[in-house]
């Protein structure tokens, strides 16, 4: 009989632990993350006014998308296509590269990593843009959620 209710108490224990761990990788799916810039950026089809903004993985049926919203997540402000890509080594916070841009034009996003991930997201430029973007010096970002990107600080790697 006590074997009975041990054997019945470890099972409600393993299935609250995987009910928990499934609704935690749930929430790394999402990977959205805040982050402001001090000036005007580049996204393929748009150009981003300096200010706050949410990025967000579109889902498991999109995971080449990217959603960016305003500052509190009520206005969807792009849709982005993206390619995954992958970096040399994970960090802690989130990581962008901006392409700095000739001729008094906005720094363009290259790169998008979530915290902790090794690949991320690689936007998607049309040919001419690709083009150019190639020849532009590149800046990578290091900071927490609510990380701020300012054009002229120093480079951090990736």
């Amino acid at each position: 009989m006590k074997l009975s209710k041990l054997s019945m108490i470890a099972g409600f224990i393993i299935a609250f632990a995987l009910i928990f761990e499934l609704a935690a990788h749930a929430d790394e799916m999402n990977q959205s993350t805040k982050i402001s810039f001090s000036d005007a950026v580049q996204v393929p089809g748009r150009v981003l006014p300096a200010g706050n903004y949410q990025f967000v993985m579109a889902g498991d049926s999109s995971p080449n998308i990217v959603q960016i919203f305003n500052a509190d997540g009520t206005e969807l402000l792009a849709t982005v296509q993206t390619i995954p890509t992958e970096r040399a080594r994970e960090t802690d916070g989130t990581s962008i590269t901006l392409a700095q841009r000739p001729d008094g034009k906005p720094d363009a996003l290259v790169t998008w990593f979530y915290p902790g991930r090794q690949t991320g997201h690689e936007f998607l430029y049309s040919k001419r843009e690709e083009t150019e973007l190639t020849q532009d010096a590149k800046q990578t970002f290091v900071g927490e959620h609510g990380m701020m990107v300012n054009s002229g600080a120093s480079e951090a790697g990736n």
